[in-house]
């Protein structure tokens, strides 16, 4: 563990709950610099309906790992992991603090225990798993995912199309749960030392409306049109990371006739109140986590006096 710099500050919390606001409180009080842990706004042209900084923030303070793919391409925990400490070396380097910042759990826990060791991925498998999806639907699969590996089963949503299909392959190729996998492979002591500040709501309906508020935000700003955009381009399609994302999915459904775009709006919000409630469950199962309410009016000035005792203490 590097002990020759301050903690790594970890702003964590659902969607909607202001880290972008916080983040950008602490870039005027210290020299940092701001990696995005965002399996969304890692997308080019995807800027309305994943919240990407604007302009203006990103010129006032760097951000890192946004606009780094087109929406035709993936990317993984492992590539996250990688770029991020190569970004906190550089970061440390220059003299500047590295503050990361988001909402995706799976790259917060990859990023401190280290990746599992898990078979690699089989497209001829994958897109098997998808033709039997299209036929029966997620749900049953996700049925079928609870006989054979209930603890994965148990952790992902039935409509979680990406997730289960990746633990559904890895147990066809391989015979082995996913959770077996996982078990086997000891988390590795971490490079740096976090400090995990977690912005979360004393009250989740009161997050909802925060979260319906944004996303007819959204629509104001232009996100259909947005979507309209990428799916004019031809190449793009539902089963792609970028496509999935929440939000984007229900007006591409919109877009192509099957639904109403009041039914893809509803849809849409009860999709994000649900990434919500799986990022808050990845949240409380990590006891060393700094709680601060997302909804109390000083919750950014909270934020910057627990970075302080961090950011302001001697280095070593």
């Amino acid at each position: 563990m590097n002990t020759m710099h301050p903690p790594v500050i970890c702003l964590v919390g659902p969607t909607a709950s202001g880290k972008s606001a916080a983040s950008l409180a602490l870039a005027e009080r210290w020299p940092v610099e701001i990696i995005v842990m965002d399996s969304a706004t890692i997308y080019r042209g995807m800027d309305i309906g994943t919240a990407k900084p604007t302009a203006a923030e990103q010129a006032k303070v760097p951000h890192h790992l946004i606009d780094i793919r087109d929406p035709a391409e993936s990317y993984s925990a492992a590539e996250f992991r990688s770029d991020a400490l190569g970004l906190i070396e550089q970061i440390q380097q220059r003299g500047r603090f590295p503050v990361i910042c988001g909402g995706t759990m799976m790259y917060y826990k990859v990023l401190r225990e280290g990746i599992s060791n898990l078979p690699t991925a089989d497209a001829e498998l994958r897109a098997q798993i998808d033709a039997e999806a299209q036929q029966k639907g997620w749900p049953a699969l996700h049925a079928e995912l609870a006989t054979y590996d209930p603890i994965s089963a148990a952790r992902l949503a039935p409509n979680d199309s990406q997730r289960l299909q990746r633990a559904i392959e890895i147990y066809r190729a391989s015979g082995v749960p996913m959770s077996d996998w996982l078990a086997r492979d000891k988390p590795s002591a971490p490079e740096h030392e976090y400090l995990t500040l977690s912005l979360e709501p004393s009250d989740r309906l009161a997050l909802h409306a925060r979260i319906a508020q944004r996303y007819q935000a959204m629509l104001a700003e232009g996100l259909l049109e947005e979507v309209a955009q990428l799916r004019a381009r031809g190449d793009l399609h539902t089963g792609l990371p970028s496509i999935r994302c929440v939000g984007y999915r229900q007006l591409w459904e919109h877009l192509e006739g099957n639904i109403s775009l009041e039914t893809a709006v509803e849809q849409a919000i009860a999709a994000t109140r649900q990434l919500a409630k799986r990022q808050l469950t990845w949240l409380r199962s990590d006891p060393s986590r700094h709680i601060v309410d997302c909804l109390a009016p000083d919750a950014t000035e909270q934020i910057v006096s627990l970075a302080a005792s961090a950011l302001s203490g001697p280095r070593g």
